[in-house]
């Protein structure tokens, strides 16, 4: 049988040389339904011939005649090059298409996608992974608290950290499969690709370490809903760094409390803590959420201002009221809307 295969397959291959009829090799190439679309998972094992990729196709309904598969396979020089594994196919395809697909291996991974909002803390990223089922917390926390990870952000990084602020806020799709370590990895693999030497370059021109860029950052995007505002509050903070002044961000509290807290008490901004910007001047420590690339830059590039001040406005669309004085501040305080 497979000798009388072979001949015909020499014949057929040999007829369409001498004549050149086009018009056949165009019909062994045709879809077999160019409007279906619909998506069909292939499984080419592992040493597969020509031959049986061919009778697969055929039993799939994807190719009209398995022998005139393997003719058009040995014009394109295919024969011996394609892969096996998973591949998504249909009828829409065209037989040349297939192979193709087949000699470059483009193969179907299953994945999976998570989303990590910006301003999310560390705590909230383990909380979500784990509630969809990626991980276990305590491997999370392990892999955090250890900090193995080899980044150029990470050089001057303390450990005591767990990594707040680097697991980049964004909309992930990975192998399926992927574990812990992938998944961390993964995350501050965009962070790298965010942070480009543009932001290096320019955190020295402020004399500003890494750590402190993205601590700055982090409370903006705790503090400014709007991205009109980010680099107008990020000049605020600047400014009062500059001058020895506490930040007084309702942001840090909130983090210590592990709670966002829409009214803070006198109690709350009382609490001894180097995260309690109400009590200690300068910047917290380390940051306290993982900021998007919007407060990244207003972090670095703050808007040249006299404002020492913002209050929420009160009108409910996230916007602040600025103000250059105390006296002004507590005016707007009082106008505000309830």
């Amino acid at each position: 049988m497979k000798v009388k295969n072979t001949l015909l397959i020499a014949v057929v291959t040999a007829g369409l040389m001498m004549t050149g009829c086009s018009g056949v090799v165009e019909s062994m190439n045709e879809a077999m339904d160019p409007s279906d679309s619909s998506e069909i998972h292939l499984v080419i094992p592992s040493g597969a011939s020509t031959t049986r990729i061919a009778e697969l196709l055929e039993e799939e309904g994807l190719i009209r005649n398995a022998t005139m598969f393997k003719v058009l396979s040995k014009e394109l020089g295919a024969d011996g090059k394609m892969q096996a594994g998973e591949y998504i196919v249909s009828k829409s395809m065209s037989s040349e298409g297939m192979i193709n697909k087949f000699i470059s291996g483009d193969v179907y991974i299953e994945t999976f996608m998570f989303t990590i909002p910006e301003g999310f803390e560390r705590r909230q990223i383990i909380e979500k992974l784990v509630s969809e089922g990626l991980g276990s917390e305590e491997t999370f926390n392990a892999l955090l608290a250890d900090n193995a990870f080899e980044y150029r952000f990470l050089e001057d990084i303390d450990k005591a950290t767990n990594l707040e602020g680097f697991l980049f806020p964004e909309t992930y799709e990975m192998k399926a499969g992927s574990n812990e370590e992938a998944i961390v990895n993964k995350m501050l693999s965009q962070f790298d690709v965010i942070f480009k030497d543009e932001y290096y370059e320019r955190a020295n021109e402020l004399g500003m370490s890494i750590n402190e860029v993205i601590t700055l950052a982090s409370v903006i995007e705790r503090e400014a809903q709007l991205d009109s505002e980010r680099a107008l509050v990020s000049g605020v903070f600047h400014n009062r760094i500059q001058k020895g002044w506490k930040l007084q961000s309702c942001a840090t509290v909130q983090y210590i409390l592990g709670e966002r807290k829409e009214v803070l008490s006198y109690d709350d901004i009382a609490i001894k803590s180097p995260f309690n910007t109400y009590i200690n001047a300068g910047l917290p420590p380390s940051p306290i959420a993982s900021p998007g690339e919007k407060s990244i830059i207003a972090a670095l590039y703050p808007e040249e201002t006299e404002y020492m001040f913002f209050v929420a406005s009160g009108d409910n669309n996230g916007s602040h009221i600025f103000s250059k004085t105390l006296a002004e501040h507590e005016r707007a305080i009082k106008s505000r809307k309830k």
